[in-house]
C-alpha cells in the first residue's frame, strides 16, 4: 500500500496498468483479524488511491475470494499478466495464493511475484541467507512511476472502502506519508537513545521506531528503512542504529521460518513438545490473562495498554508470553491467536515464531522466564506505567505496586483498596508455578527425542548470521 519502492507497480507502468486491492472475506473473518486492522488498511488505501490518481490511475477495490474476483475482472477487462509482491502470510493467504496460482495456470495468465523483504522463496539452506538478506537491502530504491495508464472501460467499477468496524483503540494512523514521517522523526530525534530506552514501556513508546505497522501493511519498504538508518552518521547514534539494524535483520529471520515451514502457525517447531501444555489448558487462567486481571500488576498493565493502543514494546510482549507459558502453563496457540488481533503490527511469520520461542517449544532457544516484579522494578521503578493502566492501584504507595497482595490490611484500608475485591489476588503462586514449570520443561529438554528434534530444528531454522 505504497507507490515508492514498489517493484510490481514500476513494472506495471510499462503497459496498461490497473492497481487492484481485494477485500477477502476469509481474511476479514479470521481469528487473527481485528477492526483496528481494517481501519489502518482503509486509511492506507485512501492515501494510496490519491497517490495513484496523481499519476493518472486509480485504485480498484473489489471484494470476494481472489480467484473468483479475478475471473469476473478478466471477463470485463481481459488481462494477460498479474504482478505482485511475494507474501509470507497466514494459512488463509497461503491457501489463496495456491488457488490463484492454479487459476492463472488454467487461464494461461502470467503471474510475476517480486521480493520485498529478505525472505527467500524455496530456500534450500540457511547457510548463505544472511548474505542474501544484505544483498536485497542494499539494492537501489525504486522510484514511484511518474505516470500510469489505465485500461479503458472502467465505468462499471467504483472505489468503495470496506466499512470500519467499531474500534475504541487509539492506534497509529495508516498511510505512506505517515510511514515516512515516522521514519524521519525516528532517525532525526526519537531514535538517539533507542538502544537504552527500548525496553521500558515508559520510554519505548517514543524511542522505538514505531515503524512496525507501516512495514507490516506495506506503507514503507524494509529496504528503505534499512538504507535510511545507514545514512545516520553521528557517532553518538551508532550504538542505537546498529541495534535497530539488527532488529531489521531479525524481522526477516523469523519470517523466513514460516516461509520454510508454514505448519508452525499450528504446531510446535519441535514435536517433542507436542501435548506439553495443550492437554491441560486452563480456560480460567487464559481469560484472566486476556483481560489483564491476573493479580500481577505489571503483566496486567501491559495487557490493558495493548487493548487500548494495539502496541506494546518487545520486552513487554516477551513478558506477556513468558507469563502465559510458564506462570500459567498455557499452550501458546490460543494465546498467540488472541494477541494477533491486538497487535496492529501483527506479522504472522514473526508472531508465531516468537511465540514458540518465548514459550520454550522450539527446542533450540534459551528458556527465558520473566519475573513480573523484577521487570516492574527495572522498567517502571516509580509505578507510572502501572498507575496509568491499572487505575484501581493508582493511589497505592510505590513500594506495594508490583506486589499489591503484600499490602498490609491497614494500608489497604487507608488507601481505599481491597485486594481480592477491587483488584485480584495473584492468580497463581509464582514460586510454586515456576518450580513446576522449570521441572517439566527442563526434564523434557534432556530426552533423546527432544535432543534429536533440536538438531533437526537447528539445521532447518537456526540463525547463520556469521
Amino acid at each position: 500500500m505504497r507507490v515508492e519502492d514498489h517493484a510490481p507497480l514500476a513494472a506495471g507502468a510499462d503497459d496498461l496498468c490497473l492497481p487492484v486491492y481485494v477485500f477477502e472475506p476469509a481474511v476479514r473473518q479470521a481469528h487473527d483479524f481485528d477492526a483496528s486492522h481494517q481501519r489502518f488498511i482503509n486509511q492506507s488505501l485512501l492515501e494510496l488511491d490519491a497517490s495513484l490518481r496523481q499519476r493518472g490511475a486509480q485504485l480498484l477495490l473489489l471484494s470476494g475470494d481472489v480467484p473468483e474476483v479475478f475471473e469476473k475482472l478478466h471477463e470485463a477487462i481481459p488481462f494477460s499478466r498479474i504482478v505482485s509482491h511475494e507474501e509470507t502470510g497466514n494459512a488463509i493467504t497461503y491457501k489463496r495464493d495456491l488457488a490463484l496460482k492454479e487459476w492463472t495456470r488454467r487461464k494461461g495468465i502470467e503471474w510475476l511475484e517480486y521480493t520485498q523483504t529478505g525472505v527467500v522463496r524455496r530456500l534450500k539452506s540457511r547457510d548463505l541467507w544472511a548474505g542474501k538478506w544484505l544483498e536485497r537491502m542494499t539494492k537501489p530504491i525504486i522510484e514511484a512511476p511518474p505516470r500510469l495508464i489505465l485500461p479503458p472501460h472502467l465505468d462499471n467499477f467504483s472505489f468503495s472502502l470496506m466499512p470500519d468496524a467499531v474500534s475504541s483503540k487509539v492506534t497509529q494512523p495508516g498511510g505512506e506519508s505517515r510511514a515516512k514521517e515516522t521514519l524521519v522523526s525516528f532517525l532525526s530525534s526519537r531514535g538517539r537513545n533507542y538502544q537504552k530506552e527500548m525496553s521500558s514501556p515508559l520510554t519505548a513508546e517514543s524511542s522505538c521506531s514505531r515503524l512496525s505497522p507501516y512495514i507490516t501493511w506495506g506503507n514503507i519498504s524494509l529496504k528503505r528503512v534499512y538504507q535510511a538508518s545507514r545514512q545516520v552518521k553521528k557517532a553518538e547514534w551508532q550504538p542505537s542504529m546498529r541495534s535497530f539494524q539488527s532488529r531489521l535483520w531479525w524481522h526477516c529471520h523469523f519470517m523466513q521460518k514460516l516461509e520454510d515451514e508454514p505448519e508452525i502457525e499450528f504446531r510446535n517447531f519441535s514435536r517433542a513438545y507436542d501435548g506439553l501444555r495443550e492437554d491441560e489448558f486452563n480456560q480460567t487462567y487464559f481469560q484472566a490473562w486476556c483481560e489483564g486481571m491476573t493479580g500481577y500488576p505489571f503483566v496486567d498493565a501491559c495487557m490493558r495498554a495493548l487493548h487500548q493502543t494495539s502496541w506494546i514494546n518487545f520486552r513487554m510482549r516477551a513478558m506477556l508470553v513468558s507469563f502465559a507459558a510458564y506462570h500459567l502453563w498455557l499452550h501458546w496457540k490460543p494465546c498467540a491467536d488472541f494477541l494477533a488481533k491486538h497487535f496492529l503490527d501483527y506479522e504472522p511469520g514473526i508472531h508465531y515464531s516468537q511465540f514458540q520461542m518465548q514459550s520454550g517449544v522450539t527446542g533450540i532457544n534459551t528458556i527465558r522466564i520473566y519475573s513480573p516484579a523484577k521487570q516492574a522494578a527495572e522498567q517502571d521503578p516509580h509505578g507510572l506505567f502501572i498507575r496509568q493502566y491499572v487505575p484501581e492501584l493508582a493511589n497505592l504507595p510505590t513500594q506495594y505496586l508490583a506486589r499489591p497482595e503484600l499490602t498490609p490490611p491497614l494500608v489497604q484500608q487507608l488507601y481505599g483498596l481491597r485486594i481480592g475485591v477491587d483488584y485480584p489476588e495473584p492468580i497463581v503462586d509464582e514460586k510454586l508455578a515456576l518450580s513446576q514449570a522449570k521441572e517439566r520443561i527442563f526434564a523434557l529438554r534432556k530426552t533423546a527425542f527432544a535432543l534429536a528434534e533440536a538438531d533437526r530444528v537447528q539445521a532447518k531454522h537456526g540463525s547463520r548470521r556469521t
